[in-house]
C-alpha cells in the first residue's frame, strides 16, 4: 500500500469522530482502528500494585469511553438492572450512574452489559444500546435526551446469545445494524441498517440490504466509517454472512461481498482501499472453518467474484476486530492465540497464545501491544521483524476462579482503561502524569456540519424515514437531497413536491401528513416525488385507547403492528376468524406481536385464547402489557407472570389446568412504576368473570412503560380472538 493510500485512509477516518487529542469515545479508539498515538505506557504492572492507578467495583463485557475528562461503561447490577456510569478518569470517582430494568428479552443476565458505550466529543452525550435493545442517549449528567425501544418499536430480535451492537457516531448520525421482524414492508425477518439524527432520534434512513431470512439472530460485527471512491461508507458483517458497505449519510447499498456461511460478529478495518475481515465460519467456497482476508472496496454490486486481494484459510477468528500497523495484520483468534500477518500477501508471519478464549482485538501504543483474554488474561506484548516479544502477563481471579474480560484497553490521556467482571481499571505508568480534562472541560468545540455541496440531485431522503403519531396529530417533514457521490445539497422545498399515501387513510401536503382520526389505529407510508427523484416515510398512526379488535371483517393481520408477519389469520370452524400462529417450519416457535407505542403505562389487555393439543405438545399462548407477559403454558399445565424470560427469579408461575381446544379469557393489567403491581386473570369464555385475579405479582423493578402485544410459544396452533386494550 502507498504511502499517499495510508494518508488518506488516516484522514477519511479522522472525519468520523472529532475527538480531542488522547481521548478514546468509541470502543476502537477515535478513528475506529484499535491504534493510539499514547506514550509513557507501562510496560508492566499488578493487581492492586505497581502499574495501577485506580480499580472502581464495576461489572460489565465491554470496553469503556473515555472522552471529556470521564470514563463511561455499560454493565450490570443486582437486581436485574443494566447500568451506566461515568468516572473521574483521573482518580475514578464515580460521577453519575443510570439503572434501567431489562424486560421484553430472553438475553441471560450474565450477558447484560455487551455492547460498549460511545461518546460523542461535541457535546458530551453518552449513546448506548442495552441488551434488551433499548436505545437510549444521555447528556454528561446523565439524563436522557431521548431514547427508542428497538425491539417493541422496530422489532429487534432480543435473543440469548444476547450479543448487542454498538451505536455507531458518524457527521449528525448515530447508526446501527438490527436484525429483527419490524411491520409493514420491514415485517420478515432480515438484517437491517438504521440512522438517527443524533440529538433528536429522528430516523433518518433504513435499508435492508439482504433479501433472505437470516438464520443466526446473533451478530454484532460493528459497523465502520469508510471514504473509499469519494463515497462515505459504513461497513459491517450480516448475520446472513454477508459484508455490506452503505452509504453513511443516505443508506443506499453501495456494494456487498459474501465472506462465511453464517453470522458475522468481527468488525472489520479499513486501510485505503482495502478492507481487511476475519471470520471463523465456513467460507461459501470451502468447508474448512475460519478465514482471514482482504478486498478491494472500491467496486459495486456483489463484488464476491472480483474483489479478493488475498484471503489466509485456516484462521478462526471470529470476534476481534484485525489490526492494522506498519505493514503487518494482527489477529487474534477464538481461541486466543495472537496471529501477526504480512498485510500486503496475508502470509503468516509469526503467532503466540494468549490464553484460552479471545474475544478482543490488541490495542497498538506506544511501540508496545496490549491484549486481554476472556478467562482474565491481560498480556502486553512487544512485535519484532520475527516473533512476539512477551513483556508482561497477569490473570485475574475473582473468588477463586478466572475472571470473565471481554471488552478490550482503551487509551486515554496518558493511561490505559478496561473492564472485567471484578472492576473498572485505570493503568498507568507512575512517572508519567495524568494529561487529561476535569469531567465536563472536555468538550471538543462544536464541529461544523460538513459544507452543502452544489451539483445534481441524485438521491432524497423523506425525514423522519419512521415515525409513530396519534391520530390527531400532524407529522412534518423535511426533504434531504444528495449527490451521486452521497454528498448533501441543500433541503428541498416541500411545496415543489408531490406527495402521496400508501395504504395510510388522511391527506398529506407540504405541511405535513395528517390522519383520518376517523380510521383508528393505522400504518403505512408518505410517499413523495421531486424532479423524477422519489422517497418514502414509513408511519404508524395509534387512536387513544381503549382498542378493540375482532378479525373477522379483516383481510389480514393488522398491517402496523410489529413482529406479525408471523402470524396470520384463520377461519374459526364456529365462525368468524381469529388471529392464528402455526408451528414454525423452521426455527424457533416463539414470536411476539407488539401493537402500539412502547411508552404505555398503566394498561390492561385482554382477548379469548385457544391452544391446540397434538400428542404431548400443547403450545403457550399469552398477553403483554407495561413490559409483562402472562403467559398461559401447555405443557406445563401452569400460569407464569415474568418480564425477563431468561431470569425466571423476577416472575411469579401458578399451577393452571386449562383444557386444548378450548376457548378461555384471558386479562393482564399492569400498573407501572417504581414498584409495578401486574395482575392477571383466566377463565372460559362465556362463563362470568371471576372477581378475584386469578395471579397477582408486585415487582419492584421500577418498568415504566411498554407495549401492548401478544406471546406465542407455537409447538401446537394458536388462536386469539376479541383483542381489548385499554388505558388507566
Amino acid at each position: 500500500m502507498t504511502s499517499t493510500r495510508l494518508v488518506l485512509a488516516s484522514l477519511a477516518l479522522a472525519l468520523c469522530a472529532p475527538a480531542q487529542a488522547g481521548e478514546w469515545p468509541h470502543f476502537r479508539g477515535p478513528n475506529a482502528d484499535n491504534i493510539s498515538p499514547e506514550k509513557g505506557l507501562p510496560s508492566s504492572w499488578t493487581r492492586d500494585g505497581a502499574g495501577q492507578v485506580w480499580r472502581q467495583p464495576w461489572t460489565g463485557r465491554s470496553t469503556p469511553a473515555v472522552f471529556d475528562g470521564r470514563v463511561c461503561a455499560s454493565g450490570r447490577e443486582a437486581d436485574r438492572l443494566e447500568a451506566i456510569a461515568c468516572f473521574d478518569a483521573k482518580d475514578g470517582k464515580k460521577l453519575w450512574e443510570r439503572r434501567f430494568p431489562v424486560y421484553n428479552t430472553t438475553i441471560p443476565y450474565t450477558r447484560v452489559g455487551w455492547a460498549s458505550v460511545t461518546g460523542d466529543p461535541e457535546t458530551g452525550w453518552l449513546y448506548a444500546q442495552n441488551g434488551d435493545g433499548h436505545l437510549v442517549v444521555l447528556d454528561r449528567d446523565g439524563k436522557t435526551m431521548w431514547e427508542r425501544r428497538l425491539g417493541e418499536e422496530l422489532g429487534r430480535v432480543s435473543g440469548y446469545g444476547g450479543r448487542t451492537h454498538t451505536v455507531l457516531l458518524d457527521e449528525d448520525r448515530a447508526i446501527l445494524s438490527v436484525v429483527g421482524a419490524a411491520w409493514g414492508d420491514l415485517g420478515p425477518l432480515r438484517q437491517r441498517y438504521m440512522a438517527f439524527d443524533k440529538k433528536t432520534g429522528a430516523v433518518l434512513w433504513i435499508t435492508t440490504p439482504n433479501d433472505v431470512n437470516v438464520e443466526d439472530f446473533n451478530n454484532q460485527s460493528n459497523s465502520v466509517i469508510a471514504v473509499i471512491g469519494g463515497r462515505r461508507l459504513a461497513i459491517g458483517g450480516g448475520a446472513d454472512g454477508w459484508l455490506y458497505a452503505v452509504d453513511s449519510r443516505t443508506g443506499e447499498l453501495v456494494w456487498k461481498y459474501h465472506l462465511s456461511q453464517k453470522s458475522l460478529n468481527a468488525p472489520v478495518t479499513v486501510v485505503g482501499d482495502t478492507v481487511y475481515a476475519n471470520y471463523d465460519g465456513e467460507p461459501v467456497d470451502e468447508s474448512f472453518l475460519g478465514r482471514v482476508t482482504a478486498i478491494d472496496g472500491r467496486g459495486t454490486g456483489d463484488i464476491t467474484a472480483t474483489a479478493t486481494l488475498w484471503k489466509t484459510d485456516a484462521i478462526m477468528a471470529g470476534f476481534a476486530a484485525p489490526v492494522y500497523h506498519e505493514g503487518r495484520l494482527y489477529v487474534v483468534d477464538v481461541s486466543a492465540n495472537l496471529h501477526a500477518l504480512d498485510a500486503k500477501t496475508g502470509a503468516k508471519l509469526y503467532e503466540v497464545n494468549l490464553g484460552t478464549v479471545g474475544r478482543s482485538a490488541v490495542l497498538v501504543a506506544d511501540g508496545k501491544l496490549y491484549a486481554t483474554e476472556m478467562n482474565g488474561a491481560i498480556t502486553i506484548l512487544k512485535a519484532h521483524a520475527d516473533r512476539f516479544e512477551v513483556l508482561d502477563q497477569d490473570h485475574l481471579t475473582l473468588e477463586g476462579r478466572q475472571t470473565e474480560l471481554w471488552g478490550q484497553f482503551a487509551a486515554a490521556y496518558g493511561r490505559l482503561y478496561f473492564m472485567a467482571e471484578d472492576g473498572l481499571y485505570c493503568l498507568g505508568d507512575p512517572k508519567t502524569p495524568y494529561s487529561g480534562p476535569a469531567p465536563g472541560k472536555g468538550v471538543a468545540a462544536q464541529k461544523p456540519a460538513p459544507a452543502l455541496a452544489a451539483g445534481e440531485v441524485a438521491r432524497v431522503l423523506l425525514v423522519p424515514a419512521e415515525a409513530q403519531i396519534g391520530s390527531v396529530e400532524t407529522l412534518k417533514f423535511t426533504l434531504r437531497a444528495f449527490d451521486a457521490k452521497g454528498n448533501r445539497l441543500a433541503d428541498l422545498p416541500l411545496d415543489k413536491a408531490a406527495f402521496s399515501l400508501e395504504v395510510l387513510k388522511g391527506s398529506v401536503d407540504a405541511a405535513g401528513f395528517r390522519p383520518d382520526a376517523a380510521a383508528g389505529s393505522q400504518g403505512g407510508r408518505v410517499k413523495v416525488a421531486f424532479d423524477g427523484k422519489e422517497a418514502v416515510s414509513r408511519v404508524r398512526v395509534f387512536a387513544p385507547l381503549p382498542w378493540e379488535v375482532n378479525f373477522d371483517a379483516l383481510p389480514r393481520q393488522p398491517g402496523h403492528w410489529v413482529g406479525a408477519g408471523r402470524f396470520g389469520l384463520a377461519d374459526d370452524p364456529a365462525g368468524g376468524k381469529t388471529l392464528h400462529k402455526v408451528p414454525a417450519a423452521v426455527g424457533l416457535n416463539r414470536g411476539t406481536i407488539f401493537m402500539g407505542p412502547a411508552n404505555l403505562s398503566t394498561t390492561t389487555i385482554e382477548a379469548d385464547v385457544r391452544a391446540e393439543k397434538k400428542g404431548r405438545r400443547q403450545g403457550d399462548i399469552g398477553l403483554i402489557a407495561g413490559g409483562y407477559t402472562l403467559d398461559l403454558q401447555g405443557a406445563h399445565q401452569r400460569l407464569q407472570v415474568r418480564s425477563w424470560a431468561s431470569e425466571l427469579a423476577f416472575s411469579k408461575q401458578i399451577d393452571f389446568a386449562w383444557q386444548p381446544d378450548t376457548w378461555y379469557r384471558m386479562k393482564l393489567h399492569v400498573e407501572n412504576g417504581a414498584t409495578c403491581k401486574v395482575r392477571g386473570k383466566v377463565w372460559k369464555r362465556g362463563e362470568a368473570e371471576p372477581e378475584a385475579w386469578t395471579i397477582e405479582y408486585d415487582d419492584a423493578s421500577g418498568i415504566l412503560a411498554g407495549a401492548p402485544g401478544v406471546y406465542a410459544d407455537s409447538s401446537t396452533n394458536l388462536d386469539w380472538d376479541n383483542l381489548k386494550v385499554v388505558g388507566k
